[in-house]
């Protein structure tokens, strides 16, 4: 793959909602261990429970895998989930932020919260990954992340496990990259090994 053409990054930020934990263990299973990007997720969950997704996670990915809490730092090589009914921002300083403002596209946490404050946070040193999902939260979070430099990365409609949310962020803005799920994991590799 000619990587010449790829930007530093400093983090990446990855949305999804149906068919979103299996698209998510294809792209992080394989991740080596030492992987030093940050990586921050929002999958849509049915709200009334509990996330075990980190404990899932954490069986099946070699990078330490915690529960974004509220004014903790983004560390390196750290996959981060958001905590279920909490819309979770990075600040400035790049720590996060959890909230309950109104829910976007019936959602909290929303992926465009997360996609929108990491691109004030990291500018064009952000690679922001939406994956299969059946409404359109992340399209616009998307192309806030475009605006201000960042890379962007639609996983292909005709890939998707549902195909709504990749379709709503091509709707509105043309990304960096439209790969299919493997494609993805192996560019997340890619810019890993630039950035370290």
């Amino acid at each position: 793959m000619n990587n010449a053409g790829l930007p530093t990054i400093e983090a990446i930020v990855i949305g999804a909602s149906a068919g979103g934990v299996e698209a998510l263990l294809t792209i992080l299973s394989p991740l080596r261990e030492g992987f030093g990007l940050p990586i921050m997720v929002v999958l849509h969950l049915p709200d009334a429970r509990r996330s075990h997704l980190a404990e899932v996670f954490a069986r099946r990915v070699s990078m330490p895998v915690l529960e974004a809490h509220d004014k903790t730092r983004v560390e390196a090589g750290t996959l981060y989930f958001a905590a279920p009914g909490y819309h979770l921002s990075v600040e400035q300083d790049r720590s996060f932020s959890l909230s309950l403002e109104p829910r976007v596209h019936y959602s909290r946490p929303a992926i465009d919260f997360l996609f929108e404050s990491a691109a004030d946070a990291y500018g064009p040193a952000l690679a922001a990954v939406l994956l299969t999902g059946a409404n359109q939260d992340g399209a616009r979070g998307l192309a806030q992340v475009k605006r201000r430099g960042g890379l962007t990365i639609v996983q292909d409609p005709d890939e998707a496990q549902v195909a709504t949310m990749p379709l709503a962020a091509l709707d509105i803005h043309e990304p960096d990259h439209i790969l299919p799920i493997r494609g993805i994991g192996r560019l997340i590799v890619e810019l890993e090994r630039r950035a370290c």
